[in-house]
């Protein structure tokens, strides 16, 4: 397995927390809430294969990026109960652990989860970025992925260095394919999100994509102890953008728990 670099912002030690970023960020991204929870929960965060302080990904045979980043998380939770928050991709890993051992969730905060199998329209992008890509087009790729999923300005907003890292990981954001808009390891399986019992809150930003809205009615609809909440002005990039209204959205939902 990949090096892996973890975060660490101490709190209650009765009150475990993981957080789980998006794709092109790194675990600093939490550093904002953690700062403004106050202790309250003892957050750990890391950086996923081939992002921040971690290492390149290199996976086990047969291994798909989604399950080592899982495994990962697996390797962080402790023994008692936690708090599992998560962003996009992260989040998608978030609401994996939760439905294979919803015992082990305390509060379940998912941010955006682009786990695109759970919607009604599917998700046409991940056509278009893989014909950009087999064209060689890749960060023309990059633009059009961060045009829609990266914070505002997208692609262009970036300086260089940080367009290079975009570009380069590209790959992976073609990887995950698979798993988030085929679901091939059974997050969205008969059973396995009623078993989640845990205080659930999926949060959106009010500018995002239509396709999160369609996601987001699936998983309400199934998790039995789900709230939806939405924060104005912020899409994709909600915990980046908008750091006061999520923390206090996740924060609600640690008092429910």
């Amino acid at each position: 397995m990949s090096a892996v670099h973890v975060r660490h912002w101490p709190g209650d030690p009765s009150r475990p927390a993981l957080a789980i970023h998006c794709m092109m960020g790194s675990g600093r991204a939490f550093d904002p809430m953690a700062r403004r929870l106050g202790g309250r929960v003892d957050l750990t965060a890391f950086d996923l294969p081939s992002h921040g302080r971690s290492g390149a990904w290199r996976p086990a045979e047969g291994e798909d990026y989604h399950t080592t980043v899982t495994r990962m998380a697996e390797g962080l939770l402790g023994e008692g109960p936690v708090d599992l928050i998560g962003h996009s991709i992260g989040a998608t890993v978030a609401l994996r652990l939760a439905v294979a051992a919803p015992g082990r969730v305390r509060s379940l905060t998912l941010i955006e989860p682009v786990l695109f199998a759970a919607s009604r329209s599917g998700h046409s992008l991940d056509d278009e970025l893989a014909a950009l890509a087999a064209a060689g087009r890749i960060e023309a790729a990059a633009r059009l992925f961060l045009g829609i999923w990266g914070a505002p300005g997208g692609f262009e907003a970036l300086p260089r260095s940080l367009q290079q890292a975009a570009v380069e990981l590209m790959p992976l954001v073609l990887e995950t394919d698979a798993a988030l808009s085929a679901d091939v390891h059974g997050i969205l399986r008969l059973g396995g999100l009623e078993a989640v019992r845990a205080p659930s809150l999926l949060i959106a930003g009010a500018d995002s994509p239509a396709v999160v809205g369609e996601i987001f009615d699936t998983l309400a609809a199934r998790l039995p102890d789900a709230r939806r909440a939405t924060v104005p002005g912020a899409g994709h990039m909600a915990p980046v953008t908008h750091p006061a209204e999520v923390t206090a959205l996740v924060a609600g939902n640690l008092d429910r728990a």
